[in-house]
Formats: C-alpha cells, sequence, structure tokens
C-alpha cells in the first residue's frame, strides 16, 4: 500500500472519517454530507498515531528538507506538529486562533525568530481558511512559511483556490479520492457508493447525490 492508502485505512479503522451516503451528516454550513472527519481519534490509537506521525516527519523532510521550525494549527494540529518535531528534533509552537487578551497578548506561542523557515502542520484542509489565517500571522510575524503537511484533505475546489491564491504549498497525507478507494476495497462502503461520493465532493452544494 501507498502511505496515502495506508493513512487512509488507519483513519477508517479508528473512525476518524465517517462515510455514511445513507445517512448523510450536517455540516455547519447546512450542507447535507455523506463524510464526516474527526483526526483527534488519531492520538487515541497508537498504532494509527504511528503511522501518521512518522509519515508527517517523513513528509516533511522530503519536501520541506530546509525546514527549521514546525507550527501547529490551533487546536487540531498542535499535538501532530509536537510528536512530529520530537521525531525530527525539531523547534516546535503553534499559533493560536485569536491573540490572548491577558499577559503579553501572544497569537503564535513559542520562539519564532525572524526569518525561520517553517511548515505548519494542519489536521484538515477543507476549504483553507483556517489554514490560510495560520500562515499569514506566520507571515507577519516574519517567518518564511515553507508549505503546509495535513493529515487529510477533502480536495475541494474552493480550497485548493483559496490555496493557491495565498501562494500556499499544501502536501496532505491522504486524500479524499484515496480513501474512498481504500473504502471500497476495504468493505466500508458498497462499490455503488462510491461514485454518490464522488459527485458530493464534485459539487457540495448538490444534494442529488443523496438519491441517487
Amino acid at each position: 500500500m501507498t502511505t496515502k492508502e495506508k493513512v487512509a485505512k488507519e483513519l477508517l479503522d479508528i473512525k476518524a472519517v465517517f462515510l455514511r451516503p445513507d445517512e448523510p451528516f450536517t455540516w455547519a454550513s447546512g450542507i447535507k454530507s455523506p463524510i464526516y472527519c474527526d483526526n483527534r481519534l488519531i492520538l487515541t490509537s497508537p498504532k494509527a498515531r504511528k503511522v501518521v506521525e512518522e509519515a508527517i516527519a517523513a513528509t516533511v523532510t522530503e519536501r520541506f528538507p530546509e525546514a527549521e521550525v514546525l507550527m501547529g494549527t490551533s487546536t487540531a494540529g498542535i499535538a501532530h506538529a509536537a510528536i512530529a518535531a520530537w521525531i525530527l528534533d525539531k523547534p516546535m509552537g503553534y499559533v493560536r486562533g485569536s491573540a490572548k487578551d491577558h499577559g503579553r497578548n501572544n497569537r503564535i506561542e513559542g520562539r519564532l525568530e525572524p526569518g525561520a523557515k517553517v511548515v505548519v502542520i494542519e489536521d484538515l484542509i477543507s476549504t483553507a481558511g483556517s489554514c490560510i489565517e495560520v500562515v499569514e500571522a506566520l507571515r507577519e510575524a516574519g517567518a518564511e512559511v515553507l508549505g503546509v503537511v495535513s493529515i487529510f484533505t477533502y480536495g475541494m475546489k474552493k480550497g485548493l483556490d483559496r490555496l493557491a491564491a495565498a501562494g500556499v504549498t499544501n502536501y496532505s497525507l491522504s486524500d479524499f479520492d484515496t480513501l474512498v478507494g481504500v473504502a471500497v476495497e476495504q468493505g466500508y462502503i458498497a462499490p455503488n457508493d462510491e461514485a454518490r461520493l464522488k459527485k458530493f465532493m464534485s459539487n457540495p452544494s448538490d444534494e442529488s447525490w443523496i438519491n441517487s
């Protein structure tokens, strides 16, 4: 299996990703979705955690060999950044969703020198808004953001377009298409559900996939 397939299988095995085409979830936006992702569950599974954290470390080494610091997104990316930084023996910090309203009013936690070459660690890329905010905060602080390593991406056009417009390179350990393929192979979903899931992802606001 490829790394993408191994990570997808672990996410499915621990139910960090739910595929429920016949009983769709409702996202905060109101969109009905056959998929729901909760990568926080990775931390409670030693086997999945080992696969994911080693893959993050390997991706940083391969794609961003000049990286000096790992910065996690708050809150889901913090633990993954910490573990990967420990594997790589690199400094680590994280970026808050907003600055503290007391003390030093920090938004970026951890030592960050001007010009530091940073890789952001994110758990999930959907529309990429929160990830880009983190990148912009780091750039404003004087960091050179080399890119992002995320655990999973839906591959939504909106997210891809936003990342491109912001000049952000993202490498995900696994993605929607890979996960759906593994889900069919492993018997998590029926083969005829694959087309329905891909129809949803091509246009999430179109609910025609539900009855197709």
